[in-house]
C-alpha cells in the first residue's frame, strides 16, 4: 500500500476553487489557479478523449457545461481545448495543462470517470502523463475496474475508492473493492456515520468526504472522517 496520510492535511477544493459556476467555473484552469493561490488541495475529474488524452471534465455530455450536445468521448483533446466552459475564456483543459499549472504547489486528487467496457488504455494514459510530475497526487474512482487497472499497473500513487451508501449490500461491494489494496476512501458525508467507514478508519485508512457545502456537512465530516472535499465557501473561515 502507498502512504496516503497527506490527504488529511488540507481541505480539498471540489473541481477546483470555483464560485459555483458564476464567474469561475468548475474544472477549469481558473478554478485550479484560485485553489493554488488559496493553498487548497484540488479534486478534479478525468475523462478519456477520443485521441487517448486524459481531459479534465465531469459530465459525460457537453450540454450543462458547454451548451453543446454530444459525448465528451467523441471529441479529441484538441477539439475540447477550443470549447468554452460556461461561456468564459476557459476551455476544457487536459491533465497535462493542469499539471503544468499546479507544478506541485498543492496536492491533486484525481477522479477517473470510467465507462465499463470502454476504458481500455485510460489508466495507462493517466499514468503516462503523471510519469515525471513532481508533486503529491492521489487517484480515485467509483469504478472498480479502473482501480484494478491502476493497481495492476503498479501506480506509484495512493489509490482511493469514491463511494456512498449505507446498506449491507453497498458495504459488501465497497469491502470487495478495498481488497484491491486501496489506500484511502472518499465518501458521501450524508451517509455517515456507518459501520463500513468506522471499520476502515480503525484500520488506519484515511477518509475524506464529498461534497461539503454547509455547516451540517462540515460538522458530520469532522465527527466521522479526516478531511473534506468542499465547494461554495471558504473553509479558512471559522463557523
Amino acid at each position: 500500500m502507498t502512504n496516503a496520510a497527506w490527504i488529511r492535511d488540507l481541505p480539498v477544493a471540489h473541481r477546483g476553487y470555483h464560485d459555483l459556476n458564476k464567474l469561475v467555473w468548475e474544472n477549469t484552469l481558473s478554478a485550479f489557479l484560485r485553489a493554488v493561490e488559496a493553498g487548497f488541495a484540488i479534486e478534479c475529474d478525468l475523462h478519456y478523449a477520443s485521441d487517448g488524452v486524459p481531459v479534465v471534465f465531469h459530465d459525460e455530455d457537453l450540454q450543462r457545461l458547454c451548451n453543446l450536445s454530444g459525448d465528451i468521448r467523441e471529441r479529441t483533446s484538441r477539439e475540447l481545448g477550443l470549447i468554452a466552459v460556461g461561456g468564459t475564456a476557459d476551455k476544457v483543459p487536459t491533465l497535462r495543462q493542469l499539471l503544468d499549472l499546479v507544478q506541485g504547489k498543492v496536492p491533486l486528487v484525481l477522479e477517473l470517470k470510467g465507462r465499463e467496457a470502454d476504458d481500455e488504455g485510460f489508466a495507462e494514459a493517466v499514468l503516462e502523463v503523471l510519469q515525471d510530475y513532481e508533486g503529491k497526487v492521489a487517484l480515485m474512482s467509483f469504478d472498480h475496474w479502473l482501480l484494478r487497472d491502476l493497481k495492476t499497473l503498479d501506480a506509484a500513487y495512493p489509490l482511493g475508492l469514491t463511494a456512498n451508501g449505507n446498506t449491507p449490500e453497498e458495504f459488501e461491494a465497497h469491502a470487495k473493492a478495498m481488497e484491491i489494496g486501496l489506500d484511502f476512501i472518499s465518501y458521501h458525508y450524508d451517509d455517515l456515520p456507518n459501520a463500513f467507514i468506522t471499520g476502515e478508519r480503525k484500520k488506519g485508512i484515511p477518509v475524506i468526504t464529498w461534497t461539503v457545502r454547509d455547516d451540517e456537512a462540515r460538522r458530520r465530516t469532522s465527527a466521522n472522517a479526516d478531511q473534506m472535499t468542499f465547494e461554495g465557501f471558504d473553509p479558512r473561515v471559522a463557523v
